[in-house]
């Protein structure tokens, strides 16, 4: 059975290891639901988070193969219930709806949505959450007069484990 699953990858090159895993996961026909690179705790080291939907032995495969990559220290795999994920979402709105709507202001303070600028014609709002939270913010603001909308890539943190530096 396939489930959402998320892949913390530490390496000391993202260019090259990046046509690598894109080259992997093309072979292997995995979709990418969410790709993340950043800098991490540890200085010349990049995090690249890549959320993934598959079944749990073509995961741990992946990872295994992963990690045979030279420029890859760790890959670790884990379930949406073993981190503490988010993303961040912009949303566009027409500047008239978001001020002459009476639901409006309840809205803002339900979901934690923060204006970010307000222009003529349009104001544009953000928030920081879960996926499945988004999803249903969005499809909330679509009745709104949703003009459009952006997601970021998940970012993610290992509940369990003390991280990555305290292991090399």
């Amino acid at each position: 059975m396939k489930n959402e699953f998320t892949l913390t990858i530490y390496s000391e090159d993202q260019i090259r290891l990046i046509t690598k895993l894109s080259s992997m996961f093309l072979r292997k026909q995995i979709q990418i639901l969410s790709l993340n690179i950043s800098i991490c705790e540890i200085e010349n080291i990049y995090r690249h988070t890549i959320v993934v939907n598959e079944s749990l032995d073509t995961v741990i495969n992946l990872a295994a193969q992963i990690e045979k990559i030279i420029e890859v220290f760790k890959c670790y795999y884990s379930s949406n219930d073993e981190i503490v994920s988010k993303q961040m979402v912009l949303f566009k709105m027409a500047t008239e709806v978001f001020l002459t709507n009476a639901n409006m202001e309840s809205l803002l303070r339900e979901n934690d949505l923060k204006v970010s600028e307000i222009e003529r014609e349009y104001v544009i709002l953000q928030t920081v959450g879960r996926d499945e939270e988004m999803k249903q913010l969005t499809e909330k603001l679509k009745g709104f007069g949703l003009i459009e909308f952006v997601m970021s890539s998940r970012i993610a943190l290992l509940k369990s484990s003390e991280g990555f530096c305290v292991e090399i």
